[in-house]
């Protein structure tokens, strides 16, 4: 099983009504929740870890997991109120206003022995739930459990509005990409975190570290790989008509952790082995799906049937 820990949340998506005004309408998302539905639409068995309130949005999102067959066995019901995000969007590129404060995703709490990590395959983390404690502290107490049995994934997916210390927030994200295994990010989460640094100097540094396999996506500009011995891959981006980015990441996300699982890369030993075609592929993979996820409205996954790739 590959598991996504982190936030779930309702997106409150930008519309015209039919008055000309504008308004929003309602949609189930959170990184780490589109990360496990699209690994699951993926025919990848998934489940989401984390916290996710009993209210009216939260038994929303829940529908929308069970219709994707995300497994919730591992994540937490309370009665918190859930997050609510507010989109705008600068450039194609979506802004967030986030109400997030008491809610269920922002206190979740990690209990010891309560996820066998032995019959998991990958844990994903990344997004809000890092930025501050205790979700930050006890997801990092859920890695350190992990990462002894099993692949870590991680995406800091920062939320530049909702950090208050970016120092502070760098070194969290930077004990979290310690930890793993797999490292992704956007190009535009690179420049918050490290400015105009060298991309290769800083997945040198990551290599270095422990990671096996380090992932940027440059939207419209394809994606470049660094492997510790695969070496240094990019992939082109397919043509699309762009309709938003919402969750075009989370897609290459779960879609790659799903290509190294179905190619049998996805344990530590075995990803560190994974040779460049292996590699190319999954990342062939990865943006073509997120590529059909940009041709329609939020964060809508491809199901398997609908990605025209065949990994093996």
């Amino acid at each position: 099983m590959l598991l996504s820990c982190g936030d779930a949340l309702i997106d409150f998506m930008p519309v015209k009504a039919a008055d000309g005004r504008d308004a929003y309408v309602t949609a189930v998302g959170g990184s780490c929740l589109n990360v496990a539905v699209a690994m699951a639409r993926l025919d990848a068995p998934a489940g989401l870890v984390g916290g996710v309130s009993t209210d009216l949005f939260g038994t929303m999102i829940a529908d929308h997991a069970a219709g994707s067959n995300v497994d919730l066995t591992y994540a937490v019901r309370s009665a918190r109120e859930t997050t609510l995000a507010f989109v705008r969007f600068v450039n194609n590129e979506p802004h967030y206003a986030f109400y997030d404060e008491s809610t269920a995703a922002r206190h979740w709490t990690y209990t010891p022995g309560s996820i066998p990590f032995a019959a998991i395959d990958a844990v994903h983390v990344g997004s809000t739930t890092l930025i501050h404690d205790p979700t930050s502290a006890q997801t990092l107490a859920l890695v350190d459990d992990a990462q002894r049995s099993t692949t870590i994934s991680f995406d800091p997916n920062c939320r530049p509005g909702l950090v208050r210390d970016k120092a502070d927030y760098v070194r969290r994200m930077e004990a979290f990409a310690a930890r793993a295994n797999i490292v992704r990010m956007s190009d535009v989460d690179f420049e918050f975190l490290y400015g105009d640094a060298a991309h290769d100097d800083k997945a040198s540094a990551l290599l270095a570290g422990g990671a096996a396999l380090v992932v940027l996506t440059r939207g419209g500009q394809g994606v470049v790989a660094w492997h510790r011995t695969a070496g240094r891959i990019e992939v082109a981006a397919p043509p699309v008509r762009l309709v938003d980015t919402i969750g075009a990441g989370d897609s290459f996300q779960g879609a790659l952790l799903a290509a190294l699982r179905e190619l049998g890369r996805i344990e530590a030993r075995a990803l560190a082995a994974l040779d460049a075609d292996e590699l190319r592929r999954a990342l062939t993979f990865a943006v073509t799906c997120a590529a059909i996820t940009c041709s329609r409205v939020g964060a809508d996954p491809p199901r398997r049937a609908e990605v025209d790739f065949q990994l093996v």
